[in-house]
């Protein structure tokens, strides 16, 4: 069976409901955030703005822009027009219709935009959001806009089955970004390898079978590569050797069997790839700090507990 392995990497994310606005800017203004690594976005809907995040150059966002930052920390947003420390803005004015608006009230606004956040319920969302790209940025993709233009308009509505569309919505929405990036500049992770036609082979063979007793020389063969050119071009490409890339995967697979899957231990086991139960428990103990009884146990409570604020009359709202 045929995987993709960048779908494979969005849906164990678990993106959950987000949290977008509207916005608009007038005239001169800049916003700081400090964030702790929550997954923002942002798509420009009219005019223009500059965005700088850490670690990487301003942008200039034009119209029909998108950027998605995984693992947000430290950025700005600020008007096309330079700004000054007298431009920050504090906190935004919310406008009759809602819009959040930054800089002149008064004006007709430079740019349009929707911002917002997501939330990785993966725990292995850290792990997983470091095979993608630090910054994603995407121009003149007509297919995102609309995307978050639903992403929006389900956020403030109170339909039915809401939460269930947003998670589908924003899974089509990560997957559309990513594979909309261009190759020059990609980050090492996983959407990098899977641009280098020889990586991809044997990243997809990981993910079709990762119960395969793989070696770094069959991952080389498949890719058609000797060896020693095989795991500098692997390690270039997505930021970690082959073998450790096997192993994350092996126990990111195993982490969510255990969480959704009533199977025993031994059945985990063989089907990410050891031969026993007990070879098994001792690296999962190691990678994940807990025998796999344990984690299996905990993560059924932590179900418990998640049906239990599901059926709470506050579930769902946005803040």
């Amino acid at each position: 069976m045929l995987l993709d392995p960048l779908a494979q990497v969005v849906t164990l994310l678990q993106p959950a409901t987000p949290f977008s606005k509207r916005g608009s800017g007038a005239g001169r203004w800049r916003v700081l955030r400090t964030e702790v690594g929550r997954p923002f976005y942002c798509a420009i809907l009219e005019g223009a703005c500059r965005l700088k995040a850490d670690g990487h150059d301003e942008i200039a966002l034009e119209e029909g822009d998108f950027v998605l930052l995984p693992s947000a920390y430290n950025f700005s947003m600020s008007s096309h027009s330079p700004t000054t420390p007298e431009d920050i803005v504090h906190t935004s004015i919310v406008l009759p219709d809602g819009e959040h608006r930054v800089g002149n009230p008064d004006d007709s606004p430079d740019v349009r935009f929707l911002v917002g956040y997501c939330v990785f319920r993966s725990p292995d969302a850290a792990l997983l959001s470091s095979l993608l790209p630090k910054l994603v940025h995407v121009r003149g993709v007509d297919r995102l806009a609309t995307l978050m233009q639903l992403v929006g308009d389900e956020a403030r509505a109170q339909r039915p089955a809401r939460d269930v569309v947003l998670e589908r919505l924003l899974e089509v929405l990560l997957i559309e970004a990513l594979r909309s990036v261009g190759t020059t500049d990609t980050s090492p992770g996983l959407l990098r390898g899977l641009t280098d036609e020889r990586i991809a082979i044997a990243i997809r063979r990981i993910h079709e079978s990762p119960e395969r007793p793989w070696t770094v020389a069959q991952l080389a063969n498949e890719a058609t590569l000797s060896r020693s050119a095989f795991y500098e071009r692997f390690g270039r490409a997505v930021g970690m050797a082959p073998m450790e890339y096997l192993l994350a995967w092996r126990m990111a697979l195993a982490k969510d069997l255990l969480r959704r899957e009533k199977a025993s231990i031994a059945d985990v086991a063989e089907r990410v790839g050891y031969s026993s139960a007990s070879t098994f428990s001792v690296a999962f103990s190691r990678h994940v700090g807990l025998p796999p009884a344990r984690y299996a146990r905990g993560a059924s409570f932590d179900r418990v507990l998640q049906a239990e604020a599901d059926s709470s009359p506050e579930t769902g709202s946005i803040a």
